[in-house]
């Protein structure tokens, strides 16, 4: 490499820097196709029942994520270096009279590398929020399924518990009637018995009511007289 104090290393570097620039962009395009693939394939499977795709995608796209964070760190760090160069050899003597000219590069070349920050930043927070927003929704999810499964065989237990002692109770009380039915046809005495029971009530229900009637007509009138 050139030396410090001379117009090579400063080309050199300028090179580094256009290379680490380029390297940058792909990544960066890259990244960002990753956060949008991530966000539109876990809105195509919210509908899906099963969970192994999901998982595998998810966990593959996880690893590709972790993995180019990384690499884009790493390559923000080396430009990082190399500008801080190139502002090292603003300084050096022998460059006064090229000082504006080298400050307009090395400028470009730092508001280059706050962009590529900036970009890298705001991408890995929205993939972040992305992921944590699904993987609430998805537990969310999980713990309606579950309740809506445990729910659905209570209400079956019930149901069908429910179905059986009606059918034990109507059976009941037509075992009963036929049981009366039996005896009263076996037995004329008992079914005359039974009639005039049945009379009886309604005589005395008669008569109660017609004293209930009486009674009441002549409470009105002692209080109206």
């Amino acid at each position: 490499m050139a030396g410090i104090g001379s117009s090579n290393y400063w080309e050199d570097l300028r090179k580094q820097a256009r290379q680490l620039e380029n390297e940058l962009d792909l990544k960066l395009v890259s990244f960002s196709k990753l956060c949008t693939s991530y966000s539109s394939s876990r809105d195509g499977r919210r509908g899906e029942t099963s969970d192994t795709t999901p998982l595998l995608n998810n966990s593959t796209q996880d690893r590709m994520f972790d993995t180019m964070s990384v690499e884009i760190e790493q390559l923000l760090a080396k430009l990082t270096g190399v500008n801080d160069k190139m502002a090292e050899y603003t300084n050096t003597p022998g460059t006064a009279s090229l000082n504006a000219a080298l400050m307009h590069t090395l400028q470009r070349h730092r508001d280059i590398l706050q962009d590529y920050t900036h970009e890298f930043h705001k991408t890995k927070g929205n993939f972040l929020a992305i992921r944590e927003r699904e993987d609430l929704l998805g537990s969310v999810r999980k713990d309606i399924e579950t309740y809506k499964s445990v729910y659905l065989a209570d209400y079956s237990i019930i149901a069908m518990a429910t179905k059986e002692n009606m059918t034990s109770q109507r059976g009941m009380l037509k075992s009963i009637h036929s049981r009366v039915n039996t005896l009263a046809n076996r037995f004329p005495t008992i079914n005359s018995l039974i009639q005039r029971i049945n009379l009886r009530k309604r005589r005395d229900s008669l008569i109660l009511g017609t004293v209930i009637g009486v009674c009441t007509i002549l409470l009105l009138l002692y209080a109206f007289h």
